[in-house]
């Protein structure tokens, strides 16, 4: 059974959750998946099972694109809104065209340092682990792509946007740094991945709607015929 799926995965499961999941459903132990999603986050989670694991990397480079959720006034220490609150700020006097044009600014290349309770490894160890115990790892800043934020929607204090982004983008440090520019700090309160590359959330599957795992399953090649041209095997 080789080839991929692409599941919609749901709020409070980690990524390793939906592999371990597909791999008591499909009976293969070779699953893995092409980009690690947040527990609380919802949305586009490709899987690769079999000989199709071999193949992860391609999936990985490919863009993303979020539907985000953020909320003004408020820093915390994992830059969203399920963290412990470290400062709370006056946002009244922001206005939308302020928000607006904050955006836009960080629309390009723009560097980020990635967050403390990120999948990024440390001599072995995922930086969540070391956050989990309050030890703070220095971390460099990376060069990453927003392509677009569009679908700007504010009900002030929370700001609704939909991110396109190259990969190794972290919407939650976007939110943190674009709080930290209007000076009232904001937090990500809400996060769905609704597209990696032309995979799209309409095309996904939950885990409980799967019975048969066979019906669901894409083929390797149909999948990486799918991918940009220079991204497909030779």
């Amino acid at each position: 059974m080789d080839g991929f799926l692409i599941i919609n995965k749901q709020p409070f499961m980690t990524s390793f959750d939906v592999v371990r999941r597909i791999r008591t459903l499909s009976g293969v132990k070779k699953v893995g998946h092409a980009g690690t999603l947040d527990p609380q986050a919802t949305g586009v989670l490709i899987l690769a099972l079999g000989k199709a694991t071999k193949l992860i990397g391609r999936l990985e480079k490919l863009d993303k694109e979020y539907v985000a959720q953020m909320t003004l006034g408020m820093r915390s220490d994992t830059q969203d809104s399920t963290g412990t609150i470290v400062s709370r700020s006056p946002w009244e006097h922001i206005s939308e065209e302020q928000v607006r044009e904050m955006l836009a600014r960080f629309v390009g290349e723009i560097v980020q340092v990635p967050p403390m309770v990120s999948a990024l490894k440390h001599k072995g160890k995922p930086l969540y682990e070391y956050a989990r115990r309050g030890i703070e790892i220095p971390r460099e800043g990376r060069t990453v792509t927003i392509h677009s934020i569009g679908g700007v929607r504010c009900e002030l204090p929370v700001v609704y946007m939909t991110v396109r982004c190259s990969k190794g983008t972290y919407i939650r440090t976007l939110c943190d740094d674009v709080g930290e520019r209007l000076g009232c700090g904001a937090v990500l309160s809400g996060l769905v991945r609704s597209a990696v590359g032309p995979f799209s959330l309409a095309e996904s599957v939950k885990c409980d709607e799967i019975e048969n795992i066979g019906a669901v399953l894409i083929p390797p090649d149909k999948m990486l015929g799918r991918l940009p041209m220079e991204q497909r095997p030779l």
